[in-house]
């Protein structure tokens, strides 16, 4: 099934269920009004919001209405906790060979993840604002997960069995505020502002044979003022696939119904198929030219971030953001 949350004027929205082909949808009325009590409880609501998801799809539901990405705050508007991984060892890589700069051995065993700000995700086609151009606005395309529990020392195969949904995500960065941050020696704070959502998230099923290993093995387009930058390939360069990021974090703690779990930017060897990024292509030109020549985003500049399944139909709907001053 395909979930979203609208904007009603309260910090959580309420709980739509969206048809399969993202045409129409229906208010959860009844089932529960908020994505995080669906969570808490997935065992007894799921199935009775499937129920709700299967007559939307054969056109049975009593009051549809055409579904607007819009009116979407994030799927889960605000949640428990946002650990955002590095799962791409190809990105890390780049980087250091930027900086001629070695990667570490176990970086290629043990995940690297920060913890961000979960208490203010913005919706799929909010404005992004950011307090200057000079702090060096980049979009970052990723894949993220809502879990529910997972107990403190979860394998990686008990910890897949915990993820809930799958969606989209635009984990914003501000460069030109991450080496004086890293510098201090722990880790990004202010140089990663308000992270935005796919309007969709969807249940596992939704994803067919593209779900293996804890991957999703389809392509992630990012698509920068209009010209297509990135086609990335999701699945088979995710170095630690969910399964591992989740139990990476769940080491030494439980991780509760509503935690979300990032990939970090999907990143490929083959440079042909674009970036999830700029600060990645910006390594490319470095490593290849000895600087970087693509600038960082400005005020105006859009981004648009889509992933479309085997049919070519969009999955989770799209990110599509403008970047804007505070007003």
């Amino acid at each position: 099934m395909k979930l979203a949350t609208y904007k009603d004027g309260s910090r959580d929205g309420q709980l739509v269920v969206v048809s399969r082909d993202l045409g129409t949808a229906h208010y959860a009325t009844g089932i529960a009004s908020r994505l995080q009590q669906v969570l808490d409880d997935w065992n007894f609501m799921a199935p009775q919001l499937q129920d709700l998801y299967d007559q939307l799809n054969a056109g049975r539901a009593r009051h549809p209405f055409p579904f607007d990405p819009q009116q979407c705050m994030a799927p889960l508007p605000r949640a428990y906790q946002w650990a955002d991984g590095s799962a791409y060892i190809n990105h890390v890589e780049l980087v250091r060979k930027a900086r001629n700069a070695e990667v570490p051995a176990s970086f290629y065993t043990d995940p690297l993840m920060y913890q961000g700000g979960s208490d203010d995700f913005i919706g799929p086609c909010d404005d992004v604002v950011v307090p200057s151009e000079a702090m060096g606005i980049d979009f970052e395309a990723e894949i993220a997960v809502i879990t529910g529990d997972v107990r403190m020392g979860a394998s990686p195969e008990q910890a897949l069995d915990g993820i809930r949904l799958v969606m989209l995500a635009n984990d914003v960065s501000l460069r030109n505020l991450i080496p004086a941050e890293l510098a201090k020696g722990f880790g990004f704070f202010q140089s990663k502002p308000a992270t935005a959502f796919s309007p969709v998230a969807v249940t596992l099923d939704e994803l067919g044979d593209a779900w293996q290993g804890g991957r999703v093995h389809l392509t992630l387009q990012s698509t920068w003022n209009g010209r297509k930058v990135g086609m990335c390939d999701a699945g088979p360069e995710m170095t630690f696939h969910f399964g591992q990021l989740i139990a990476h974090i769940a080491k030494t703690r439980n991780v509760r119904a509503g935690s979300i779990v990032g990939s970090g930017t999907v990143s490929n060897k083959d440079w042909a198929k674009g970036y999830s990024c700029i600060a990645e292509k910006r390594c490319i030109e470095t490593i290849q030219d000895g600087q970087p020549s693509t600038e960082f985003m400005r005020y105006g500049d859009t981004i648009r971030i889509e992933m479309k399944n085997k049919a070519g139909q969009s999955l989770f709907g799209a990110i599509d953001q403008t970047i804007a001053a505070p007003q």
